[in-house]
C-alpha cells in the first residue's frame, strides 16, 4: 500500500486536491483516505444506536444504510488506522495533514518540509511519481 501524504497550511486547496488525485488513483486501485481532523472533532449522531455501542465500548461500531457504511473506531493511532485500511486491501493511503509524520509529503503552498517530494503539483505529476512514496 502507498502511502500518499498531503500538507500544507489551511486553505491552500488540499482537499481539492485529494479529491482530483482520488479520481486518478482509482483506475489504480482502492483508495482510502484519513484526514487529520486536529482540533475538530468529529461528532456522533447523539442517541443513534451506533453511537451508543460506540460509547458503550465497542471496540468498532459500524452502520449500514442502502449506499454506505459508516464506521467508528476506538482509536487515535495513525499506524493502526493504515494497519486496518492495508488489511482491507487499500492501494492507495492518502493523508491529509499529519505534519508530524515523516513520510514523503506532498506540500500544497509553502509550508517548509523535509520530507516533501513534490510541492504543488499536477495530481499527473504524482501518478507518474508514485515511485517516490513509500510502501506500508
Amino acid at each position: 500500500m502507498k502511502i500518499i501524504q498531503v500538507s500544507g497550511r489551511a486553505n491552500t486547496g488540499k482537499t481539492t486536491f485529494i479529491q482530483n488525485l482520488i479520481l486518478l488513483l482509482k483506475s489504480r486501485g482502492r483508495v482510502g483516505v484519513i484526514k487529520h481532523l486536529g482540533e475538530h472533532e468529529y461528532l456522533l449522531d447523539e442517541g443513534k444506536d451506533t453511537t451508543i455501542f460506540f460509547e458503550n465500548g465497542a471496540d468498532i461500531s459500524a452502520g449500514i444504510d442502502s449506499h454506505k457504511s459508516v464506521i467508528a473506531i476506538h482509536t487515535d493511532n495513525l499506524d493502526e488506522m493504515l494497519r486496518f485500511f492495508k488489511n482491507d486491501g487499500v492501494d492507495f493511503a492518502v493523508l491529509e495533514g499529519f505534519k508530524q509524520r515523516n513520510f514523503a509529503k506532498i506540500i500544497i503552498g509553502d509550508l517548509p518540509s523535509d520530507t516533501c517530494v513534490l510541492r504543488n503539483p499536477t495530481v499527473e505529476q504524482v501518478i507518474s511519481s508514485l515511485f517516490l512514496f513509500e510502501d506500508y
